[in-house]
């Protein structure tokens, strides 16, 4: 009995932390705490410019962060890359306009690609791998690195369309990804450790429903 009652927790404060799908009001209704938190998360960091020493924290922001986790906790994957897509809609009405249709295509893919990470369970199923989450925080910024000043370099006119120009593009974004790898691993860590702290809190939660209530035998007057 003891080692049912102990799955059986388990499974119930697991559920909606890594990923599982459950029938009813209740997991939707979690789930959406859960998406909700996470667009929330992402849209303040990302406007939240931080600064070191009067220098700003280019890109340090917890984007990567919430898509990595977001991929971790939902099985879903159309619903686990609509969390960062809507937190980067949402967030880029306050920013300036990419300025081209195909810079904004290559940055939104760039930004849900990585729950794919997530939800092939390359992140960890029921405990997250923490060398695959550091090392997909950082496959992340280097992805998005590339890709998007790539695609800044064919799709605007700022640079010439040689090998050169290329170079000059990526040489001009270096200071901007100086930053890009430490705040992406920082906030990744910090998010995937208060998912493991939500995850234990809510095991301990759901053991102490389960105990059963201590029976007296002291004899009835």
């Amino acid at each position: 009995m003891a080692n049912h009652a102990h799955e059986s927790t388990r499974s119930e404060s697991s559920r909606f932390l890594t990923g599982g799908t459950s029938p009813g009001w209740g997991s939707i209704a979690m789930q959406s705490v859960v998406w909700l938190a996470l667009v929330a998360l992402a849209v303040a960091g990302r406007l939240w410019q931080p600064s070191w020493d009067g220098e700003p924290l280019w890109h340090a922001t917890p984007l990567a962060a919430v898509a990595l986790a977001a991929g971790f906790l939902f099985a879903n994957p159309f619903v686990a890359a609509s969390t960062p897509l809507a937190a980067l809609a949402i967030s880029n009405v306050a920013l300036p306009e990419y300025g081209s249709l195909g810079v904004a295509a290559v940055v939104y893919a760039a930004t849900a690609w990585p729950v794919l990470l997530g939800t092939s369970g390359m992140l960890g199923r029921e405990r997250p791998r923490w060398l695959a989450v550091v090392g997909g925080s950082l496959a992340t910024s280097l992805v998005f690195f590339f890709s998007t000043n790539l695609a800044h370099w064919a799709f605007m006119a700022d640079y010439p369309r040689t090998v050169s120009g290329l170079g000059e593009c990526f040489l001009a974004a270096l200071p901007f990804y100086r930053w890009m790898p430490l705040g992406d691993a920082v906030w990744t860590l910090a998010t995937f450790g208060m998912i493991v702290a939500a995850r234990i809190g809510a095991e301990a939660a759901a053991t102490r429903r389960l105990r059963p209530q201590a029976i007296s035998t002291r004899p009835l007057d």
